[in-house]
């Protein structure tokens, strides 16, 4: 299952913006197009923060506006008459979308204008390594290479505020002595 996934990755990758994202749903299972959703989202803010840092300073706000225009076209699909696996697959999809939108505009209100800022930062950012052929998870300065374990089509948790600062972030220990630390303990 692992080489099926890690062989059908790339592709999916590649071939996301040949057609409507709608219809690029259908032609991948759902742990693929789910990942590749997020590879492309992880993507499509750094392109925004490129145009932004090259001056349009609407770039952020505009990838927002794609990104409800996609989820309404995500919406349509789930009104229609859909097999089981389809409408999971579109609600799990739907689920992170929206986290994503969140994340999206919580940065345009902060007035976030780069993508070292920790905003995104400390988002979960996938993203896919053309060279080493691989997706790999980041978050802050942590990396880790995507393990392609199979998932399932499974409902995913919805992301809230509360369940983002609950969240365990794999990231580093902030640098210096800890803050209870003193050097007469010693």
């Amino acid at each position: 299952m692992c080489a099926t996934l890690r062989h059908e990755i790339p592709e999916a990758v590649v071939t996301y913006e040949e057609k409507p994202r709608e219809q690029w749903i259908f032609d991948y299972p759902a742990q693929i197009a789910l990942t590749c959703t997020q590879i492309w989202w992880t993507t499509e803010v750094g392109l925004a923060f490129s145009r932004l840092e090259e001056g349009y300073e609407n770039a952020i706000k505009d990838y927002n506006k794609k990104q409800i225009s996609q989820l309404n076209a995500l919406i349509t699909l789930l009104i229609g008459s859909l097999s089981a696996g389809d409408r999971m697959k579109i609600m799990t999809i739907c689920t992170i979308d929206v986290h994503a939108r969140d994340v999206v505009a919580k940065m345009i209100v902060a007035k976030v204008e780069s993508s070292q800022a920790f905003t995104w930062q400390s988002q979960l950012r996938h993203r896919w390594d053309e060279e080493k052929k691989h997706c790999f998870a980041n978050i802050c300065d942590a990396q880790i290479q995507y393990s392609y374990e199979y998932l399932g089509n499974t409902p995913r948790l919805v992301i809230t505020p509360l369940t983002d600062r609950r969240s365990p972030k794999p990231t580093p220990s902030p640098p210096g002595p800890a803050p209870w630390w003193s050097p007469t303990l010693s």
